[in-house]
């Protein structure tokens, strides 16, 4: 089985081709390669192990050459993020929509040259629900919740979930859409994510290093972890189209969490004075943004796949802790904290 994915050499692709590298399988058939396709480098390991190809670059650039790669399987998960594409309206759109257009297209003309339709993998956003004047936004957005974004990068999404969802009716795919939860605790710098500060919270306070979040404690949002994740990506791809149900998107997993019962958590895990490093100071950017966005997440079709959110945050930064303990950075990363 040859594998491609989209974003491969970023923190949840780069975890996801490890997963699978160590699985050795995918849906029950042999993995002999991943493609990993990012505009950055990918990580030195992965580069390194044989079984991986890395074509480095824009993916807009690589799809047409893409179209004469034989792939079984595809993780699309390329993508400008949040507060870049509210800052830049056309990186957002040739970032999120042509670039996943023309992936799309590059695997429909394999289909019609006669070649089996792929297994397509999108990674979708919470970010996709947002409040309208028309149609108000549940406390809790569930797989049937009509999505209305009020952001650039939510729209783009969306659009891409139909786009998927309409190819796979024309039979030039067999994709599914799987909504993300923010995902945290992201290890490194932060990005220019809106949520980017979901993770900042917690990890440079473990860093020993100070934190500023931009949002009020009482803020609500569906947030998981990196290791659920990629197991939510890695079982719907896995999973029977009966099982997945229907072709449009559901909600992966997310545990609906207050900044400040985040924090709450980080006093419990790490102690009072890790907590003290976090500081408040609005932002009138960022704190517009998340205000858009859903408090609260339900999944029922994933709980039927055997997926579920952790059950407390202490789970997700106790993940954390071990992740970072295991990696090369671990005393930079965690010079903060004492167990």
């Amino acid at each position: 089985m040859r594998l491609l994915i989209t974003g491969g050499a970023g923190f949840i692709g780069a975890r996801l081709a490890r997963t699978l590298l160590a699985r050795g399988q995918l849906n029950g058939q042999a993995i002999t390669q991943i493609i990993l396709a990012d505009q950055f480098p990918a990580p030195a390991d992965l580069a390194a192990d044989p079984r991986v190809l890395v074509k480095t670059g824009p993916l807009l650039d690589h799809c047409q050459a893409l179209a004469h790669e034989a792939v079984d399987g595809v993780f699309h998960l390329a993508s400008a993020v949040s507060g870049e594409c509210e800052a830049d309206f056309d990186l957002g759109l040739r970032s999120n929509l042509d670039s996943t257009r023309a992936l799309l297209d590059a695997l429909r003309s394999r289909v019609q040259g006669g070649a089996t339709p792929a297994r397509l993998v999108f990674s979708s956003s919470v970010a996709v629900f947002g409040p309208d004047d028309a149609v108000p936004m549940p406390d809790v957005v569930g797989d049937d919740t009509l999505p209305t974004p009020q952001t650039s990068y939510g729209a783009q999404k969306h659009i891409c979930e139909h786009l998927v969802a309409d190819y796979t009716r024309k039979g030039y795919i067999d994709g599914r859409s799987a909504r993300l939860m923010t995902v945290t605790v992201r290890p490194g710098k932060p990005n220019g994510a809106a949520s980017s500060f979901f993770s900042g919270i917690i990890r440079e306070p473990l860093a020993g290093e100070p934190s500023v979040c931009p949002v009020s404690p009482e803020v609500s949002h569906p947030v998981t972890s990196p290791r659920a994740t990629v197991e939510g990506l890695i079982t719907v791809f896995e999973c029977s189209r009966e099982a997945y149900g229907g072709r449009t998107a559901l909600n992966l997993p997310g545990l609906n969490v207050t900044v400040q019962e985040m924090l709450d958590a980080l006093t419990r895990v790490a102690g009072p004075e890790v907590r003290a490093r976090v500081t408040f100071e609005r932002n009138e950017t960022i704190a517009g943004i998340v205000s858009r966005w859903p408090k609260g997440s339900s999944s029922v079709r994933a709980n039927k796949l055997g997926l579920f959110a952790e059950k407390t945050f202490d789970d997700i930064i106790h993940q954390y802790i071990a992740d970072t303990q295991a990696g090369p950075n671990a005393a930079q990363a965690l010079k903060g904290y004492k167990a």
